[in-house]
């Protein structure tokens, strides 16, 4: 029997919403017990003072863009699993937009096993919704999910025959599947680089509307009523789309929400010299949006903070901005990023955990995200006062495309376990 004893740290529970003082006792890889007060070690355990750090649930990241296969040179699950290691992530939620894409069961089993030989953390693999994510036909949702998928989306290529759409939903409450939407009115946001307004306009970018995010919400949010779907909108970022969220929660559909770590922290104005590693899919919003989608985070009303990585190689990225390619890496820079939310007085530590941890793995099923008796022991020990420099050269992923490079940021991974091993 393996067992450690964490003591002298900070637990952040994202159920009780609480932080104080405490130990915390790992068995044979599951949390054995969790005391605010003194804990003697067992004979044999092994002992970790964690020095007053913070000892929270390991993040489960919904959302993960993992190139393998097709586009190994991007990223790999070797690559991926240490970037994520590093940054405190324990569980990871891949998207299904890999060459090919994730829509047979051939495809998904070849993800699972490469995952399980090459990745120190966990990984669980979304499929497709529709047949290479083209929007005609709907993929083998039953054969796809008896294969192991945790869920379906296709991405950020948004359904856009609503029949077929309806065809997918009915079909997935049958066999009680969440589906994963990226809420975009498809042929408003095609080509887009910016979000309108005056900073674009001066910028000479094609941009888009935040209306139309609340279009794609108002219709999904449509097609879940209609259809009685289990449904998750991958990111939200314009404040426009959040009174339609809040009534469709009211009204009791199965509906939830996340939104990325860089739409809590970036806005517009970081466009204003062309760096193409602040492209991002939705676009980066005004700063009003911003405020509006962290205090969303707070009251609850959207549920999952992620990091939303997309790898994306020099060459990509090294183009005029109009031509590049969208996406940032962010498993490693996800936890600290979210420190500056914490460091402006914006949101606490187990409300930021509730969202990045507790949330998305209720959402999922799974059992993780928490500290308490009999979960996995996936565990993060950080310390969120840690300031240091950004240098992309120095992650993990294979792709270095971060719009945090040379910035100051605060907030130290320490150590990082799954299933009670540690892995970073």
């Amino acid at each position: 029997m393996t067992c450690t004893l964490f003591t002298n740290v900070t637990l952040i529970d994202p159920e009780a919403l609480t932080e104080g003082a405490g130990h915390l006792l790992v068995k044979d890889g599951v949390i054995a017990d969790v005391a605010l007060g003194p804990m003697a070690a067992p004979e044999g355990a092994e002992v970790v003072d964690g020095g007053g750090k913070v000892l929270a649930p390991g993040i489960v990241d919904l959302g993960v863009k993992i190139c393998e296969p097709g586009e190994r040179h991007k990223e790999s699950f070797k690559s991926a699993g240490a970037a994520a290691a590093a940054g405190g992530v324990t569980t990871i939620i891949m998207r299904p937009d890999t060459l090919p894409a994730i829509d047979s069961p051939e495809t998904l089993e070849f993800v699972t096993r490469r995952a399980g030989e090459a990745a120190p953390v966990r990984i669980h693999a979304m499929a497709t919704l529709t047949k290479n994510r083209e929007g005609r036909e709907m993929a083998e949702l039953s054969f796809l999910k008896d294969a192991g998928a945790l869920a379906f989306s296709d991405g950020d290529h948004v359904v856009a025959d609503t029949k077929v759409l309806a065809r997918a939903l009915s079909y997935a409450r049958e066999i009680d599947a969440l589906v994963v939407g990226h809420p975009q009115e498809p042929t408003l946001s095609k080509g887009a680089a910016a979000t309108s307004g005056k900073l674009a306009t001066l910028m000479g970018l094609p941009a888009v509307s935040p209306m139309a995010e609340r279009m794609g919400v108002d219709r999904d949010i449509a097609m879940v009523e209609m259809t009685g779907a289990r449904y998750h909108f991958d990111q939200l970022s314009a404040a426009r789309a959040l009174p339609p969220l809040e009534r469709a929660k009211g009204n009791g559909f199965d509906i939830t929400a996340g939104v990325s770590i860089h739409h809590l922290t970036l806005n517009v104005n970081d466009l204003s010299d062309y760096r193409t590693f602040f492209k991002l899919k939705p676009p980066l919003r005004d700063e009003e949006d911003r405020l509006a989608m962290v205090e969303a985070v707070g009251s609850g009303l959207i549920d999952v903070i992620s990091s939303m990585h997309t790898p994306q190689d020099e060459e990509s990225k090294r183009l005029p901005f109009e031509e590049a390619a969208s996406g940032a890496v962010a498993l490693e820079t996800l936890l600290p990023a979210a420190m500056r939310l914490l460091h402006a007085g914006q949101l606490s530590l187990p409300q930021l955990f509730r969202a990045m941890a507790l949330n998305p793995a209720r959402r999922l099923g799974l059992p993780s995200g928490r500290l308490a008796k009999g979960a996995p022991a996936d565990l993060v020990l950080f310390d969120p006062h840690a300031p240091f420099m950004l240098d992309r050269s120095t992650l993990r992923s294979k792709s270095k495309n971060t719009p945090f490079d040379g910035a100051r940021m605060e907030g130290r991974v320490l150590g990082t376990w799954v299933a009670g091993v540690r892995v970073a």
